[in-house]
């Protein structure tokens, strides 16, 4: 279709996205941030391709894979996925809305979501929740296109949402919440649910079956792994069932991640018009989407724990109801001024991604220290490595999962290295916790020479403990700014021989001290 051929709102969204698609590249891929230990961990999953990983399914993996293949392993072709699965997102926010409410409140709809500031960080880190969004968006666009539907146009609508559900629960199991929000629509619409026959429930099921099924089965052969995890994750306990500052967090920080505007329009909107009995069909059929989210993370965070991106799936829907509710209620200056907010707050982030010096000088750096520092922090371990290689190394371990992937990220030079000593992670308790666990333990057939790499302070004496013998301690500081020091300690670990773990608590016994420090050498290299 030729550009004269699109209407004004349609020109307008398609121009909204392509800048912020660009503005958000540009800072990829001239911003001085490393990547996340988590982005890093993505990476390296995405290095050895399968159905599943310990604790995500496997599309955030293949979509890293796609896009270093076409140019490199850099840092902005790893998170170069983040920014074009928002970028469909957006458009997908569009064309939802544009069906269920008409052009003027889907463009309007669209800003709001492009602008969300949780947005804006899932569009330049490289995470699950990206993928999740732009897939639930599609389930949603073509739930919403069925309804009504008839024949063949119903069948292949019915095996467009399984598909798309399929692949957002390839993205992250929080998936769920669009499973749930389907059947609540299910239970309160008579027209949706007329909109269904046998053949297309069936057709549904099959192909999101056919989808998930790869996972299911990568996850039966690995005893549940990613299921566990995330079901560990909740981290519910007897003695601690009730936690209102946790929940007044979580709600509190929901105005800050979908906006103050948005998410007080939603909230208000959703009670008042409840209560009055005006909401319209689509209002019913996006609220079946956006609320359980929000309930039911709110609910996780009363009786233990919340983040505030774990109710991220009503983000899409709500930005769609908000921006109608605005429209309807003719409050332009309130939208005007939710749109200039947002707009501040993404010019805001971006700058700061640009230059990070600006967050120091605000005194806010604490919030990117994990984004620095990690190629001098790899650079430290692989001078060590090679002034101990001629004497053997049979692996190098490390005590913490992050600081395992960042060097296997920043690193990789080295670890490509035909003769160099395997990366290879300590397990503190008596099972893998994490990926990094499952696949590369260190065990005492590698344990003849190991390079030892802890996080000072983080369980650095239990490593020691489990060698027979230590020598050649090293400590390092990393500047991650002026007020931030990453501190390693290494430290050559000789005949590795697992201390028995405590039966109670399944940890090293006795349990670690603060103060405690392994031998130094005589010598020190």
């Amino acid at each position: 279709m030729r550009s004269k051929d699109l209407d004004a709102d349609t020109r307008a969204v398609l121009l909204l996205t392509a800048a912020l698609t660009l503005a958000r590249l540009i800072a990829l891929f001239r911003t001085p941030l490393e990547l996340y230990p988590d982005e890093a961990q993505y990476w390296l999953w995405s290095r050895t391709l399968a159905f599943g990983y310990y604790s995500k399914p496997p599309l955030i993996a293949w979509a890293i894979r796609a896009s270093t293949a076409l140019g490199g392993d850099t840092e902005p072709w790893v998170r170069l996925p983040a920014a074009l699965f928002q970028a469909g997102a957006t458009l997908l926010v569009f064309w939802i809305g544009r069906r269920l409410y008409g052009s003027r409140t889907a463009l309007a709809a669209a800003a709001l979501y492009a602008l969300t500031p949780a947005i804006q960080l899932s569009a330049t880190v490289v995470a699950t929740d990206a993928p999740l969004l732009f897939f639930l968006g599609l389930t949603l666009l073509a739930y919403t296109a069925l309804q009504g539907a008839t024949g063949g146009r119903r069948l292949a609508l019915a095996a467009g949402v399984g598909a798309a559900l399929g692949l957002a629960f390839l993205s992250k199991y929080a998936a769920v919440y669009a499973l749930i929000g389907i059947g609540l629509h299910l239970a309160l619409s008579p027209a949706a649910r007329r909109s269904w026959s046998a053949g297309s429930a069936v057709l549904a099921l099959g192909a999101f079956a056919l989808v998930l099924a790869p996972n299911l089965a990568w996850n039966a052969a690995h005893g549940f792994a990613t299921l566990q995890h995330t079901a560990a994750n909740a981290h519910w306990t007897a003695r601690h069932l009730f936690n209102p500052a946790e929940f007044g967090e979580f709600l509190a920080a929901q105005f800050a991640v979908f906006g103050p505007i948005p998410f007080a329009v939603l909230i208000v909107g959703a009670i008042l018009l409840a209560w009055r009995r005006r909401l319209e069909p689509a209002d019913v059929l996006l609220l079946c989407f956006t609320l359980p989210p929000l309930a039911l993370v709110a609910a996780q965070a009363l009786v233990s724990r919340a983040n505030a991106n774990w109710s991220g799936a009503s983000y899409l829907p709500g930005a769609i109801l908000v921006a109608a509710w605005l429209i309807r209620w003719r409050a332009r200056r309130l939208l005007i001024a939710a749109l200039a907010i947002q707009a501040a707050i993404a010019a805001a982030f971006l700058g700061l991604v640009l230059s990070p010096r600006i967050a120091d000088s605000l005194g806010a750096a604490n919030s990117l220290k994990r984004a620095r520092g990690w190629a001098q922090t790899a650079d430290v371990v692989v001078r060590r490595a090679r002034i101990e290689s001629p004497a053997g190394l049979s692996a190098i371990a490390v005590n913490n999962r992050f600081l395992y992937s960042a060097l296997a990220y920043y690193g990789r030079d080295y670890f490509r290295e035909p003769l160099a000593a395997p990366l290879m992670i300590w397990i503190r308790g008596t099972g893998a916790g994490n990926q990094a666990e499952a696949s590369t333990p260190l065990t005492p057939a590698h344990g003849q020479r190991v390079l030892v790499v802890a996080i000072e302070g983080w369980f650095d004496t239990e490593i020691a403990r489990d060698f027979t013998r230590t020598l050649g301690k090293e400590l390092d500081g990393i500047w991650l700014d002026r007020g931030h020091r990453r501190k390693l300690e290494m430290f050559v670990g000789e005949d590795y021989r697992p201390r028995p773990r405590d039966p109670a608590t399944g940890y090293p016994s006795p349990q670690w001290r603060a103060g405690d420090s392994v031998s130094p050498s005589p010598t020190p290299p």
